[in-house]
């Protein structure tokens, strides 16, 4: 083990260089920088000639009708043969491309040689069963290899996969098939979590009962449920996987699609009203992912072991499990279940056991796991970790220390990443090899990326300033609508900035600041940035100087009305376990308020503050703000369907009223 990365003092605090051996060997350099200024559009083109093109491209970008945007369009390509065949018949069909380790302990092994004889098998089955190119496929699984393998085939034949987290109720189920008018649905009999079976089948037998006119077939695979319980049978809509799978053969040839072909449609989560599916089409899709997957995380296909936390039902699940690293030919970890069970430590025992050298984790779990201690990760052998990530929202710099201390041992950079669902990949990164990164930043945008932070007029501001983070030119990655609605689309992304210079510009929802350096910090969503006294406050920064207090582990700031103030600050803290007594005692809470007046500013201390337990968190990690400014605010509580453990936001609730 190296010693502690050498780094130095700035205005904007500490700042990490790359370690030299790691720069020495770093796929990233800063020629990339260059390249892409030098001509954008041609560095796009060589980022997708990385690919395997049925049909070669001749035009790069057509943007004549902006926002719709169509990259690489008259070429054509397979998206599944690119994560499959082409890596086979390079001779690397004995590599492993999936480690699936699930929650009660089971695991299983897939050489690229057999994920796509798998894939092959389930296009066949597909076919069979009469679905088609063009047509829309719901995939609703657990993190298991039969989710992989789903999607990729549903890619293979031309269709496009809608695939719906696991979490999800009946009602979120059906209004999602109905929207993409779903002919097919993939499931499971249910899915570990928590030492428990989630059921799956039942939510979506419940979600056809009331909706989804349009699903002729329902294919379920036997994971959780054994012979003896009885599980609900449609007969001649119902079919089992394996019973199905068994009767169709492994060859298929992977046939050529344009550039433009939907490849799936993603529901953006905290829906109200209609469901709003983000589209995200092929050959530019599947360049970002590839481009940004190597690069950002520095991917060594013949010795790095990858493993992204994420769920399958995410953004991050698609664009950094499935397609970006199997189109570079990784060895990909999945996990079935939840970071605590049966052990606190079972995230740190799956790095050991597969020896993962690069992690892509949310800030919420890194977060969980400070509160926990780091005894915990200390009994696990973490020494194969070379490279950690960042993802789903800004990361506190006490996060990133510890992450970057206890973790990554002061020898793994940490790529703090930016993007959307929307965006389809990563926008704003570090490159590890490269780039000196600074704990709570995500630094800078990706060579070939374009990203301001501007005023409300879209007027881009200097150096030290804060406002809207907007992205101002077309990027391969981009979301091509919002399905059936393009006026939804461009209303909701494109018409805030519609008339300045050079636009439309992306309006991505995002409040920003540049540093002195120019780097880019993320302040949340512009929803969650609070106006109090006139005076505009960021929930993010002030959650980051309360985990930045020694006692805190984790934070959530909410805005609730004040009839003096407009808005007043209302924080929910969890303690360290080492600390409860301190945070438990008389007076701790009015401690922990005038720190945030002594860090911020007196503005900016919260009129209340709680500490409490646990946070409402989503099953992906995500903290539920929304829920906690009802309760704030005294309202009635929204759809908690979503949540991990409903009793949690219960339990803030019935405190606050009394």
């Amino acid at each position: 083990m190296t010693g502690p990365i050498e780094h130095l003092e700035t205005l904007a605090g500490k700042v990490f260089l790359p370690p030299e051996e790691f720069a020495a060997n770093a796929v990233a350099t800063a020629a990339l920088y260059d390249e892409a200024r030098a001509d954008r559009l041609g560095f796009w083109a060589d980022q997708a000639r990385s690919l395997h093109w049925h049909k070669p491209f001749t035009e790069v970008l057509d943007w004549d009708n902006p926002p719709f945007a169509r990259w690489f369009a008259d070429g054509e390509l397979n998206v599944a043969y690119n994560c499959l065949d082409r890596h086979v018949l390079a001779g690397n069909g004995d590599r492993v491309a999936l480690y699936f380790e699930g929650e009660p302990g089971d695991s299983r092994t897939l050489t690229y040689a057999q994920l796509t004889s798998e894939v092959k098998r389930a296009a066949n089955l597909l076919l069979a069963l009469g679905v088609q190119a063009g047509d829309r496929v719901a995939i609703y699984l657990p993190m298991i290899p039969e989710a992989v393998i789903a999607m990729l085939a549903v890619a293979r034949i031309g269709a496009a996969h809608s695939v719906i987290f696991g979490g999800f109720s009946a009602e979120s189920i059906r209004a999602r098939v109905e929207d993409a008018e779903a002919k097919l649905v993939i499931t499971a009999d249910g899915g570990w979590r928590r030492g428990k079976v989630s059921p799956l089948k039942p939510a979506v037998d419940a979600a056809l009962e009331a909706g989804g006119a349009t699903v002729e077939k329902v294919l379920v695979v036997q994971r959780a449920w054994d012979d003896s319980q009885e599980l609900a049978w449609t007969e001649g809509r119902d079919l089992w996987w394996h019973e199905e799978l068994a009767q169709v053969d492994d060859d298929h040839e992977a046939k050529p699609f344009e550039a433009e072909n939907p490849l799936f449609i993603l529901y953006t989560s905290g829906t109200t009203g209609n469901p709003k599916g983000i589209l995200h089409t092929s050959g530019g899709y599947l360049t970002q992912v590839a481009y940004t997957h190597k690069n950002v995380f520095d991917l060594h296909p013949e010795t790095d072991v990858y493993w992204s936390t994420a769920d399958v039902g995410w953004i991050t699940g698609h664009s950094y499990v499935v397609y970006g690293p199997l189109a570079n030919g990784a060895s990909v970890v999945i996990y079935e279940g939840t970071p605590d069970t049966p052990r606190p430590g079972r995230w740190w025992e799956i790095i050991e056991k597969y020896k993962v050298s690069i992690l892509y984790a949310a800030p919420t779990a890194i977060r969980s796991f400070m509160k926990a201690g780091r005894e915990i990760p200390a009994r696990s052998d973490l020494s194969s970790l070379r490279l950690l990530g960042s993802v789903g929202e800004p990361i506190n710099p006490e996060a990133w220390l510890w992450y970057h201390e206890v973790i990554g041992g002061n020898r793994a950079p940490i790529v703090d990443t930016w993007w959307q669902t929307e965006t389809g990949g990563i926008m704003i990164s570090p490159l590890p090899g490269v780039t000196a990164t600074k704990p709570g930043s995500a630094q800078t945008p990706l060579p070939g990326i374009s990203v301001e932070v501007v005023d409300d007029k879209g007027n881009i501001l200097p150096n030290d300033s804060a406002g809207l983070l907007a992205v101002t030119e077309p990027w391969p990655g981009m979301l091509r609508g919002i399905w059936g609605d393009p006026e939804r689309f461009i209303d909701t992304y494109w018409s805030k900035f519609a008339d300045v210079p050079g636009g439309p510009l992306y309006f991505a929802g995002d409040g920003a600041r540049r540093d002195e350096d120019g780097d880019v910090w993320l302040l949340g969503r512009v929803d969650d940035v609070m106006n109090v006294s006139g005076h505009r406050l960021s929930t993010a920064e002030i959650e980051s100087c309360l985990v930045g207090h020694p006692w805190v582990a984790e934070a959530a700031v909410v805005g609730a009305h004040d009839d003096t103030t407009g808005q007043a600050v209302v924080a929910f803290v969890i303690a360290k376990a080492r600390h409860a007594g301190e945070a438990g005692a008389d007076g701790a809470t009015n401690t922990l308020r005038a720190h945030v007046a002594t860090q911020i500013g007196a503005i900016a201390r919260p009129r209340e503050l709680f500490i409490v337990n646990e946070l409402p968190k989503t099953r992906s990690g995500k903290i539920m703000r929304r829920l906690l400014r009802d309760a704030a605010e005294g309202r009635t509580l929204g759809d908690t369907t979503t949540l991990t453990d409903a009793s949690v936001m219960k339990a803030i609730a019935d405190r606050l009223r009394h």
